[in-house]
């Protein structure tokens, strides 16, 4: 990072006033009657209604489009536990994200906690306010304990973002590189080297798309997660392999697919040179990756690549998930996100890809043509087509897996049509 783009980022957020988000009221309160409307006596009317039926709250308050983005700040982007505080810059772009893209109102909230129950009771408690609950930046493996037990104890969405949305990108990403390279994913070796919220997350939801447990191979800092361990925690424990590969390089040959989840140059030219043929790399470490494009070009001409950057082809962008998973759970006022609506996501992801690309999005990225192959197997972040395509696919999921709490919205495309 060079000196002056550390003080355009400073100055970006102090200036003109702290901060990127803001409140602001949205109902008039200019004369006497509109205040009475707003306050007393008039609020008393919504309050009655609400105590009698706490699903009011949904008609009467901001709750049907406010969600919350809560860390504990215990890892912040590749910062690590920067504390809760220090999160907030973060949060607050989170929130500009979700407005921005599926116009969801945000309120960041940073919780000093001392341990997961901490963070959870605080959690639970403030709940109600919010039509959803996003998690972010919370470190492996405390937060998938402090999803799950949220997901139970709540009846609204609660969503890791670093978990499922990573996965959710990452999937429809990975199945049309696979179609590309004319391979099927139930029969497709792969190696996740990084095994915290996102590679756990990715690989369950790899299964739910057909994978085969035997063909995954799982790498942590002390090398191939395998059944002959004893330092695994319950989550890396499902992904153990009886195997007698132990090292990143022993995986890495012969595989059909690598998910780079971890740290920057992990990955060796001779690693990809040992790949199988036509094979599929994604480097998502950020800002560097497992292994820059470069190099791993320079030995293999039949691989897809993708990487967490902007600055080359297939970004795996979290953007493209979010906030139109979350538009779509607000509009059905769900109760949860269920692995229908993951899977509902990656689908309507990987199918948009495949679809022709609009004037506007080559007009974005500066480009004369975009088109499903290669270097270009996931939609880009600025696609105006996303809030069009995945809310209704959530929102539909949603109410046929019996999560949400009203029926399909009337406003949203027809089930089954085109």
């Amino acid at each position: 990072m060079t000196k002056d783009f550390k003080q355009a980022a400073l100055d970006y957020h102090a200036s003109p006033t702290p901060g990127k988000v803001a409140i602001q009221v949205s109902k008039p309160c200019e004369t006497q009657q509109e205040l009475s409307l707003a306050y007393t006596p008039g609020v008393a009317e919504p309050v009655r209604e609400i105590a009698r039926d706490p699903d009011a709250a949904y008609l009467y308050t901001s709750k049907a489009n406010l969600v919350a983005v809560i860390t504990d700040g215990s890892a912040v982007l590749g910062l690590g536990n920067v504390g809760a505080l220090a999160g907030k810059p973060v949060m607050e772009g989170k929130g500009v994200l979700f407005k921005r893209f599926a116009n969801i109102d945000v309120f960041d909230i940073e919780v000093d906690a001392e341990d997961s129950q901490a963070f959870i009771d605080t959690v639970t408690r403030i709940a109600s306010t919010f039509g959803g609950i996003n998690l972010e930046d919370i470190k492996a493996p405390e937060c998938f304990e402090i999803e799950k037990t949220l997901i139970e104890k709540l009846d609204i969405p609660v969503f890791h973002d670093d978990q499922h949305g990573t996965a959710i990108i990452i999937c429809a990403g990975l199945l049309n590189a696979l179609d590309i390279a004319n391979k099927n994913i139930a029969d497709a070796q792969i190696v996740c080297l990084g095994a915290g919220a996102a590679g756990v997350a990715s690989m369950r939801l790899l299964l739910a798309l057909g994978a085969a447990k035997q063909n995954i191979y799982m790498i942590d800092r002390n090398g191939v997660i395998h059944s002959g361990r004893d330092d695994l925690n319950p989550y890396k424990q499902e992904f153990a392999l009886d195997t007698d590969k132990r090292s990143l390089n022993d995986a890495m040959q012969g595989a059909d697919v690598f998910i780079g989840v971890s740290g920057p140059d992990l990955v060796s030219e001779e690693m990809i040179a040992s790949m199988a043929a036509n094979p599929v790399v994604f480097a998502l470490s950020n800002p560097d990756p497992e292994i820059s494009p470069e190099r791993a070009h320079k030995v293999r001409d039949d691989l897809i690549m993708a990487t967490g950057r902007s600055d080359y082809p297939n970004q795996i962008n979290n953007v493209l998930g979010f906030p139109f998973i979350f538009r779509g759970a607000l509009d059905v006022h769900a109760r949860r996100i269920s692995e229908a609506m993951l899977l509902a996501a990656v689908h309507a992801l990987k199918d948009l890809a495949r679809q022709a690309v609009p004037q506007s999005v080559l007009d974005a990225y500066g480009r004369e043509q975009l088109q499903f192959g290669p270097d270009y197997i996931i939609p880009k972040p600025f696609d105006p087509r996303l809030i069009d395509v995945i809310p209704p696919a959530i929102a539909r999921a949603a109410v046929d897996s019996g999560a949400a709490r009203k029926p399909y919205p009337p406003h949203y495309p027809k089930p089954g049509a085109d």
